[in-house]
């Protein structure tokens, strides 16, 4: 779990890391992390028994970009592209090092001439994996069944799908076993996953503040590359270059709206000319190592807002502080909403804001929800906005929040989105192009300050207490 203990304030609008959350700064999770996850499910599981399915590659998944496994299965194993495993939960298994047992597809010669060799099931893989009991998908039918027997309890982990779906993978398994041994109960566990994925740990907020400095990359490259005549297709390719050259890569498909495409919050057409007076939404953000950031910054072609449009842009910049101001632990989303929606009803804007005001972040840009309250350690998007079609227009502001034990910190603070700081930063855009960068991000982090000015009507006096900036890039 992140705590307050990770956290020693905010300079310059930039999160602050101690010690122990700098030792957390690499580029993967752990073994022993992924181990303590699956030791937390098996003891919350209470003796049922349950199975994560790492999904399955259909013959036709390759020609849309390489298959990945289910996220459940990644976040509890670390594995990718494992189709057809599974992990299951058996808290029944007369030895302990087989209540929790990870299952995965038998060796094929031929098709290892395609894709790759696969390791042999030996004490390299159980080492690599953090498994100590792999066995491969032949065994799985009869092992869960014979748990399902001995516990006669079975949970479902899997997300229920609608009526109109087909069902969970776990819960069609499970059906098939109650039809054949009597008394299994099947017992609904679905927020179990999503409660743990949503509380971060130091490790992964720190590949999270990782792909943020990525996206930092390819928004100071953009904010210099912008001006009228420019495409919304070239102006993604610059973001994209940018994220790159810190070791990111795009985490979703760019949204770069020009004029009334603004308006459109999922705009993806990307094909029109950028013209002086237009407004820019720009919703495209990276990701590092399987985390995610999501950013929006909505700008100004001719690097100067008229006067309508910052009136306008300040509501949203408005609504954007208050919200912030509204996260702790034990409040809802919707208050947090509501926090906006107060900002933006008040300017006469209240139907002109379609969309909530945010979601969770982290493995997936739109990352499994938990039920209930915020709690410290959730990383989560803030992003309100205003879209007018009928002048041509929209403005969106989204930023990424940790929530802290008595607020948040604000990790997307370097990109500039006051009035001020966006001018600043666009007035350079004549200049030369920043020189190539380090491709190593680590050796980014020392120094990468963006713009210098605190963004002191978000925070209250005294939130946060000052320290080292822990994520800038030499420029």
């Amino acid at each position: 779990m992140y705590t307050r203990r990770d956290t020693v304030g905010i300079q310059a609008g930039a999160a602050v890391l101690t010690s122990a959350t700098m030792e957390a700064r690499r580029d993967t999770i752990s073994v022993e992390e992924h181990r303590q996850r699956r030791e937390t499910l098996l003891q919350a599981l209470d003796g049922a028994v349950a199975v994560v399915f790492a999904g399955t590659e259909t013959g036709s998944d390759s020609l849309q970009g390489r298959w990945r496994t289910d996220r459940l299965f990644w976040y509890l194993t670390g594995l990718d592209y494992e189709s057809g495993g599974a992990v299951v939960f058996d808290h029944t298994a007369e030895d302990p090092n087989r209540r929790i047992t990870l299952y995965l597809r038998p060796r094929d010669p031929e098709s290892e001439r395609w894709h790759g060799a696969r390791e042999p099931l030996d004490s390299a893989l159980k080492a690599r994996t953090g498994f100590d009991s792999i066995l491969r998908t032949p065994f799985l039918p009869s092992r869960l069944t014979e748990a399902a027997r001995r516990a006669k309890r079975v949970a479902c982990l899997h997300p229920f799908s609608p009526y109109n779906a087909a069902v969970s993978p776990d819960l069609e398994v499970f059906k098939r076993i109650a039809d054949h041994i009597p008394g299994v109960a099947i017992e609904d566990r679905t927020q179990l996953l999503p409660r743990m994925r949503a509380v971060k740990s130091a490790a992964e907020v720190a590949l999270i503040e990782k792909a943020i400095v990525a996206t930092v990359a390819g928004y100071e490259d953009a904010l210099r590359f912008i001006r009228p005549g420019v495409t919304e297709n070239e102006i993604a390719e610059i973001l994209t270059a940018g994220f790159r050259t810190l070791g990111g890569e795009p985490a979703f498909a760019p949204i770069v709206g020009a004029g009334a495409n603004g308006a459109v919050l999922h705009y993806e057409d990307l094909d029109q000319t950028v013209k002086d007076g237009d407004l820019i939404v720009i919703d495209y953000a990276a990701s590092y190592r399987g985390y995610a950031s999501d950013v929006t910054r909505t700008l100004p072609a001719s690097g100067v807002f008229t006067p309508d449009q910052r009136r306008l842009y300040e509501v949203v910049l408005e609504a954007n502080r208050a919200a912030m101001r509204a996260v702790r632990p034990g409040v809802t989303m919707t208050e947090v909403h509501n926090a906006a929606l107060e900002i933006i009803a008040e300017a006469g804007h209240k139907d002109d804001f379609i969309h909530g005001i945010g979601h969770q972040l982290g493995i997936e840009v739109h990352d499994v929800t938990p039920d209930g309250p915020l709690a410290a350690g959730m990383v989560l998007t803030i992003e309100p906005g205003v879209y007018l079609p009928e002048r041509g227009l929209g403005v969106r502001i989204e930023d990424d929040v940790l929530v802290t034990e008595t607020g948040c910190v604000d990790l997307t603070s370097a990109i500039p989105k006051t009035v001020e700081a966006i001018q600043a930063a666009m007035a350079a855009r004549w200049l030369a192009p920043p020189p190539p960068v380090d491709h190593r991000l680590d050796a980014a982090l020392p120094a990468y300050p963006l713009h210098d000015a605190v963004d002191k009507e978000a925070y209250p006096s005294g939130q946060y207490e000052s320290g080292d900036r822990s994520h800038r890039r030499q420029p």
